[in-house]
């Protein structure tokens, strides 16, 4: 699945065209490197997205193309979320 539709239906973010957005300025990682919206995922992939002040780091254990609200949760685990204090 591209990485910028999981984004939408794990709903990390809202919309998918925000997902993209992202991955245009360079706020998201799989495994280490800068990601482009049509990167394929895969369980075990590890995602780190930035936004603004906040460091989001998860661990992806499925994909699946649609879900209810109530379980798009169970589509990561999340092993890092930071907020950065200003210096």
């Amino acid at each position: 699945m591209r990485l910028d539709k999981f984004l939408k239906v794990s709903r990390i973010i809202k919309r998918r065209t925000l997902a993209k957005e992202a991955c245009d300025r360079q706020q998201v990682k799989i495994n280490g490197r800068v990601a482009k919206a049509g990167t394929e995922v895969q369980p075990g992939d590890i995602l780190e997205l930035s936004f603004g002040q906040r460091r989001l780091k998860i661990k992806i254990t499925a994909v699946q193309e649609t879900v209810p609200a109530k379980q798009a949760a169970g589509l990561y685990t999340v092993l890092e979320d930071k907020r950065l204090e200003d210096s």
